[in-house]
């Protein structure tokens, strides 16, 4: 049995030899095309990991309790990952990419088994626990009397499942200092906000140092992924270092989906544990008295001694006002006290002890990240926090990620970095790379008429002269028709158009038609002194002289 703080944590038969159900923690956001099972099923993430669980020298039974694997599928992590030469603390963790590489090579996917090997055993091993067997005597008679071949975990877990109940006893877990911390939120009532001049519901946010019992406190109006992380990185500044272990509910901004088996953490928290070196262990679903420091002795007590009898309703004392309270209770109240279970006071143990054993802060602040799952619609956009970012046509209505920060925005499709922008700075606002679209589409985007005109001048001045009268040309908007125009005559042949632009622009019958027409009959490749020279002075006006042109008067 489990607890923390005196709270009962798990419930089993007393003297039936069962060990303590493992806290499972950290499976990822999604999971691979390509599942290895071994044990249990682990995803690229989860063998990231892993890797980093090695590398800070935690023990397999640590492992095991927080992970949820089994003691042979870490073995076999670890002798895979010595031969990548992957567990040296000196060198950086190995990419995703690297680790998805290596694991095609080197590692296959025994089917999963459905079935207990205990099964058949059932009746045999019930009425051996009425008995008051323990389970590794089970495990033995089994072997013994009945030529059971399974393993002993095998037995540990067909037992578990029989639902047997028993008296309740409780286990109080300490840690060494330094090696966890405790976080949550609670409900802080109404707090007026400065910046929208209203009064809006507040959460206190609360993170308690498990050995020292000393805290951070900060007042905030949401709990969203940023500002989850953002707390973190201030908490963390505030007790000037980090601890190697977080422990947190099964919070939105932290897990995705509580599970017993399976929590979802999300991405851009992940992605925070890696930065600051920490290890995140969330409870079980329905069981915060597994963080029963942060629970009573946290967020409870800030409610009754911290928050009790306060106000920052007005204009003159609002949030600002209460956070800055909060720091000064901190130090003054909450670590002055003398704690009912340490009989100590936790800023004293802190600044004491504990503060020398937590790990060094990195030289550069996390800058906070939003991670979320994408379909890229057949404009060839993504729509990220009502913003439009453009990736590759050819990735159209497939599923995507984008990892968003406070300046940049990143596309991803599984593992692969497809699209990189600057962040939008307003609503509605169209990020766009020209490369991202189709070819036959990226000239229609950029036809204006400057640009046209620029195109025309190009081929020839006639051209340009011809085309700066289409486009002059009003109410009537000739643009797209000259596009068309000079889009042909680039494909196939500019001198001709410069021709039929010469004859048009002579005789001063300028159209869009017209020019086609003469590159479709011909008449293009005729000679271009039109219109003809004028005839000299003295030459007859006419064929017949003058006189014949008088009237001829008839007799009556």
């Amino acid at each position: 049995m489990v607890c923390r703080d005196d709270v009962p944590v798990v419930t089993g038969p007393v003297g039936a030899g069962c060990p303590t159900l493992p806290i499972l923690a950290i499976l990822l956001l999604y999971l691979t095309q390509e599942q290895i099972a071994m044990g249990k099923v682990t995803t690229m993430f989860d063998i990231r990991e892993l890797l980093r669980q090695l590398r800070a020298q935690e023990s397999e039974r640590a492992i095991h309790r927080a992970m949820g694997l089994g003691r042979p599928t870490i073995a076999k992590y670890r002798r895979w990952a010595e031969q990548a030469g992957w567990l040296d603390p000196a060198k950086p963790l190995p990419s995703l990419a690297e680790i998805n590489a290596r694991l095609q090579t080197t590692l296959a996917s025994p089917p999963p088994q459905t079935v207990s090997t205990v099964e058949p055993y059932r009746a045999v091993v019930m009425q051996f626990l009425e008995r008051g067997l323990e389970i590794e005597a089970v495990y033995q008679r089994l072997k013994d009397d009945h030529g059971y071949t399974g393993k002993y975990l095998s037995v540990w877990r067909f037992v578990r499942r029989l639902n047997l109940t028993g008296p309740v006893v409780t286990v109080r877990v300490e840690v060494e200092p330094g090696a966890e911390a405790q976080v949550d939120f609670g409900y802080a009532g109404l707090v007026f906000d400065p910046a929208t001049q209203t009064l809006r519901r507040a959460w206190a946010f609360v993170m308690t140092l498990s050995w020292s019992r000393h805290q951070y406190v900060e007042l905030v109006f949401n709990q969203t992924v940023m500002t989850w992380l953002e707390l973190h990185r201030h908490a963390f500044e505030f007790f000037g270092g980090v601890p190697r272990k977080v422990v947190l509910d099964n919070l939105k901004a932290g897990i995705i989906q509580a599970s017993l088996d399976d929590p979802q953490v999300q991405r851009a928290y992940r992605e925070c544990a890696e930065h600051y070196g920490f290890l995140i262990a969330p409870c079980r679903p329905a069981t915060p008295q597994h963080k029963g420091k942060v629970e009573s002795g946290g967020v409870h007590y800030v409610k009754r001694n911290f928050l009790a009898g306060r106000d920052y309703t007005t204009p003159h004392h609002h949030l600002h006002h209460a956070n800055a309270d909060a720091r000064r209770w901190v130090q003054d109240v909450a670590g002055q006290r003398m704690h009912g279970t340490t009989k100590q006071k936790p800023l004293n143990r802190f600044t004491t002890v504990e503060q020398a054993a937590l790990q060094a802060l990195p030289a550069e602040p996390f800058e906070a990240a939003t991670w979320k799952q994408v379909k890229l619609h057949r404009d060839c956009y993504i729509v990220f926090e009502n913003a439009y970012y453009s990736a590759p046509y050819r990735f159209v209505h497939d599923q995507l990620w984008v990892r968003g920060t406070a300046k940049t925005v990143q596309i991803y499709r599984d593992l692969e970095l497809i699209a990189t922008h600057s962040r939008a700075v307003q609503p509605g606002q169209r990020q766009t790379e020209l490369v991202h679209l189709p070819p036959e589409k990226v000239a229609g985007l950029t036809l204006t008429p400057q640009a046209c005109q620029e195109r025309a001048a190009r081929l020839g001045p006639k051209t340009a002269e011809a085309v700066a009268h289409l486009l002059a040309e009003r109410p009537v908007d000739r643009l797209r028709a000259v596009h068309h125009l000079l889009s042909q005559a680039e494909k196939s042949d500019a001198v001709r158009l410069e021709r039929a632009c010469a004859r048009a622009v002579a005789f001063g019958e300028i159209s869009v038609r017209t020019i086609r027409n003469m590159l479709k009959n011909g008449i293009a490749d005729g000679p271009t002194d039109y219109p003809p020279t004028k005839p000299a002075l003295g030459w007859p006006r006419f064929a017949r002289d003058a006189q014949e042109l008088v009237p001829v008067s008839l007799p009556r």
